[in-house]
C-alpha cells in the first residue's frame, strides 16, 4: 500500500469514526451534500459516498461572478457524474432578493437564499441532513470574527458540528489535509478569485490575520481550537443555568424584567441569553433594561419577526405578523340585531321606561337608539394611538391609553381589547369601560341594552 492510498484510507476513517462517535448520520435516509466546487464540498461529498451515504448534490448559482460562476457549475456537474451522484441546481436572483430585503447584504442574502433552497430540498428528497464541509480553520476563522463582534460564550462556540438539520463532517480536518485526500483520489476543485480579495472580513481573517498570528504564535490556530473546546464545556453549564433563570422570569411569551433588574447582578447577560434566539442585539437588551420600570417601549428583532413590548415591568414577546394583523381588524357591525362577529354581543331594543340599572359594569351597555338615527357607520376595532373617549360619568374626554394603564392592562390586552364605534367616536369598549356617549338621558325615549356575551 503506497503512502497516497494509506493517507486515503486513514482520512475516511477518522471521518466514519467523526461521524459516528458524534452521530450525525445514519445509513436508512438520504444525506444532502451542500456542493460549490471548492475543496471542501468536493472532499465532503466524496468521502461521503465513498463510506457508503446515499447522497444527493446541490449547487447553488448565483450568478455573481460571470464566467467563473458558469465554470463552478460546470465543474459541479463533472464531479458528480464522476462519482455517479445526482445533481440538483438552482439559479438565484439576488438583485431581487436584496430589492425586497434591502437591509441585507449580498452575503446574507444569498445565505438566506441557499438555505431556504436547502430546507426545500430536504423535505422533498426525505433527506435525513444538509451537510456542509466546513472544516477546524472555518471555525477559527468564525471565532475571531465572532469575538470581534463582541460574541458571548454561545457565539465564540458557534459553527457546531451539528445544528438543526446542518452537519459538519470534515470539522475535525484542515485544509490541507482535505486537499490532500484529494490529490489521493485524483479529484480536481475550483478556487473561487474572490478568496484572494481582502473586501470581505473572513478573507481578511484568513488571509492576514492568522498567517501574521501564525507567525507572531506558532500553532495559534491549534491553541484557538483548543479554547474553543473549552468554552464548549463551559457552555453547557453556562445553558443550564440560563435555563433555571427563564423558569424563574418566563412565563409564556412574557418576561419579567423588573424583577429580574431587582434580583440578578447580571440581568443583562441572563436577559440576552433568553433573546438572542429571537434575533434581538444586546444594545436591544440593553435598552430594555434601562426602561425596565416603565411600560410603552417597543422593540423589533432585527429579522423583523418578533416584536417585544414593555408594559409595568414586562417584557411581551409577540409574533409582528399577528400584531400587525390584529391592529388593522376592523368591522362593520349592524346594532338592529345581535352582533356574533368578532365578538358577541346581544342586542336589544326597550322603552326607556322599563330601564333599570344593572350591576354588570362595562360588559353591558346602555345607548339611546337616537344613536342609530342618520345612517352612521358602527364599527368594531382595536385602540389606536390617540383614541380618546368621555367615560360614563366624566365629562371630559380621557386618553383611552390612561384607561388601560390605570387597570394596568399588559401589551397584549391593550392590542386585543375591541372597541365600538359611531362615525370613529368610541361608544363603549367591551368588558372594559362605558361610555358617556349616547347615554340615557332626559331626552332618551328608547334605548338599545348591549351585552358582552363573549
Amino acid at each position: 500500500m503506497n503512502e497516497a492510498t494509506a493517507y486515503t484510507l486513514d482520512f475516511e476513517n477518522r471521518t466514519r469514526h467523526f461521524i459516528e462517535s458524534r452521530r450525525l448520520l445514519h445509513g436508512k435516509a438520504p444525506v444532502v451534500v451542500a456542493l460549490s466546487g471548492g475543496a471542501d464540498s468536493v472532499a465532503l461529498l466524496a468521502v461521503l459516498c465513498r463510506l457508503g451515504y446515499d447522497c444527493r448534490a446541490a449547487h447553488c448559482n448565483f450568478h455573481l461572478r460571470g464566467d467563473e460562476s458558469m465554470r463552478d457549475m460546470r465543474h459541479c456537474k463533472d464531479i458528480c457524474e464522476h462519482l455517479d451522484v445526482d445533481l440538483y441546481i438552482r439559479d438565484f436572483d439576488v438583485s431581487r432578493r436584496m430589492e425586497a430585503y434591502p437591509s441585507e447584504s449580498v452575503e446574507m442574502a444569498c445565505r438566506n437564499l441557499r438555505y431556504e433552497w436547502f430546507v426545500n430540498l430536504l423535505d422533498r428528497e426525505g433527506a435525513q441532513a444538509l451537510a456542509v464541509g466546513h472544516h477546524s480553520e472555518d471555525r477559527v476563522e468564525t471565532f475571531i470574527l465572532n469575538l470581534m463582534r463582541g460574541a458571548g460564550i454561545t457565539g465564540l462556540t458557534s459553527m457546531n458540528v451539528r445544528n438543526g438539520s446542518v452537519v459538519r463532517p470534515l470539522q475535525p480536518f484542515t485544509r490541507d489535509e482535505i486537499e490532500r485526500y484529494l490529490d489521493g483520489l485524483g479529484l480536481g476543485f475550483i478556487t473561487d478569485s474572490s478568496n484572494a480579495s481582502d473586501a470581505h472580513r473572513r478573507n481578511r481573517i484568513r488571509n492576514r490575520v492568522m498567517p501574521l498570528l501564525e507567525e507572531l504564535f506558532p500553532g495559534a490556530g491549534a491553541a484557538i481550537l483548543r479554547s474553543i473546546s473549552n468554552l464548549e464545556g463551559a457552555r453547557g453549564i453556562f445553558n443550564e443555568a440560563i435555563e433555571g433563570k427563564r423558569t424563574v422570569y418566563c412565563t409564556g411569551n412574557s418576561i419579567a424584567i423588573a424583577d429580574m433588574v431587582r434580583a440578578e447582578s447580571e440581568a443583562r447577560t441572563i436577559l440576552f441569553e433568553l433573546l438572542r434566539p429571537l434575533s434581538f442585539t444586546y444594545t436591544q437588551v440593553c435598552d430594555m433594561l434601562d426602561g425596565a420600570f416603565g411600560s410603552g417601549a417597543v422593540f423589533r428583532s432585527t429579522d423583523g419577526a418578533v416584536v417585544a413590548e414593555l408594559s409595568h415591568g414586562v417584557l411581551e414577546l409577540v409574533d409582528a405578523a399577528r400584531r400587525k394583523l390584529i391592529g388593522e381588524e376592523c368591522y362593520s357591525v349592524n346594532l338592529l340585531h345581535d352582533i356574533t362577529g368578532p365578538l358577541h354581543i346581544a342586542v336589544t331594543r326597550h322603552p326607556v321606561a322599563d330601564f333599570r340599572l344593572e350591576r354588570l359594569g362595562a360588559k353591558v351597555a346602555y345607548v339611546d337608539s337616537a344613536a342609530l338615527e342618520g345612517g352612521a357607520l358602527w364599527e368594531l376595532r382595536h385602540y389606536r394611538r390617540g383614541d380618546r373617549m368621555v367615560p360614563f360619568g366624566s365629562r371630559k374626554s380621557k386618553l383611552v391609553s390612561d384607561i388601560f394603564a390605570g387597570l394596568r392592562y399588559s401589551a397584549s390586552q391593550k392590542r386585543e381589547a375591541w372597541i365600538l364605534t359611531r362615525n370613529d367616536e368610541i361608544v363603549w369598549m367591551p368588558g372594559v369601560r362605558n361610555s358617556a356617549l349616547f347615554a340615557i338621558g332626559p331626552d332618551t325615549r328608547e334605548y338599545l341594552r348591549l351585552e358582552l356575551l363573549q
